[in-house]
C-alpha cells in the first residue's frame, strides 16, 4: 500500500474543487456587478446588483465582506481582464517614436473612458483594498514601460539608469489626468491624447538628447525656453 513520503502535504482533492468552485463562483459575480452598474450606473446599490444578477444579497455577502470588498474585486477583474492585456498589446505595438508614445497614452485613456459607469464607481472606494489593486496595477503597467524603454535605450547605448522612475512618471501622470479628466471632462478624448503625448514625447525627446545621462543633463547649460513670437 503506498504511504505518503515524509516531508510532503497530501492535497484534498475535494478541498481544491471546493475552492476552485469559490474563485469561479466568485468570479461569476464579479462578472454579474460589472454588467449591473453598466446597466444601472455608478450608484447601484447592493439589492439593485443582487437583483440584475439574479441572486440574493445573502449570495453576495457569502462571497464579500461588504460592497468594499466587491469593489475592490470589480478593479481587480477590471485591470486583470482588461486594462493590464490592453497595455501590453499597445507596449507591445511595432510602431517607434511619437506614434508609440501616442498609441500607449490613447489605449490607457480609451479604455477608461470606454467605461464612463466602472471608473467612478471604483474610485469612490476608498478602501486600503482598492488602493492596493490600483498602486498594482500601476506599478504592473509601468513594470512593462520600463522593460520597453530599457530594451529601446539599451540599444541605443544609453544610460538606462532613470527608466524606472521615468516609466512611473509618466504612469502615474497620465492615470491622474485621465481620472481628473473622467470627473471633468472639459476636452475630447483626443485632445486629453495630445495634450498628454506632447508633454511625455517632449520628456522623452530631452532624456534622448542627453543619451538619458543624468552628469551629461546636470553639466549642460540650462536655458529658459524661447517663446515664440505671438501670432497676428
Amino acid at each position: 500500500m503506498a504511504q505518503t513520503q515524509p516531508g510532503t502535504v497530501k492535497i484534498d482533492g475535494r478541498k481544491r474543487r471546493w475552492h476552485q468552485h469559490k474563485v469561479d463562483r466568485r468570479n461569476e459575480l464579479v462578472d454579474g456587478t460589472l454588467e449591473a452598474i453598466r446597466t444601472r450606473g455608478r450608484d447601484v446599490s447592493m439589492d439593485e446588483i443582487a437583483a440584475e444578477i439574479g441572486v440574493s444579497k445573502t449570495v453576495l455577502y457569502r462571497y464579500f465582506v461588504d460592497k468594499n470588498d466587491l469593489t475592490t474585486a470589480v478593479m481587480m477583474r477590471f485591470a486583470q481582464t482588461t486594462l493590464i492585456p490592453n497595455m501590453a498589446a499597445a507596449l507591445s505595438a511595432k510602431s517607434d517614436g511619437f506614434e508609440l508614445t501616442r498609441e500607449i497614452i490613447r489605449v490607457y485613456v480609451e479604455t477608461v473612458a470606454a467605461e464612463p459607469e466602472i471608473y467612478p464607481f471604483v474610485f469612490a472606494n476608498s478602501s486600503a483594498g482598492k488602493q492596493k489593486v490600483v498602486a498594482d496595477s500601476e506599478r504592473i503597467i509601468a513594470g512593462m514601460l520600463a522593460v520597453v524603454l530599457r530594451r529601446r535605450m539599451h540599444e541605443a547605448g544609453m544610460d538606462t539608469k532613470g527608466v524606472e522612475p521615468w516609466a512611473y512618471l509618466i504612469v502615474g501622470g497620465v492615470q491622474l489626468a485621465t481620472h481628473s479628466w473622467m470627473s471633468h471632462r472639459r476636452m475630447s478624448s483626443d485632445e486629453l491624447i495630445d495634450y498628454l503625448t506632447m508633454l511625455s514625447w517632449s520628456a522623452l525627446r530631452g532624456i534622448v538628447e542627453v543619451g538619458g545621462s543624468l552628469e551629461t543633463f546636470i553639466n549642460q547649460p540650462h536655458p529658459s525656453p524661447v517663446v515664440p513670437p505671438m501670432l497676428d
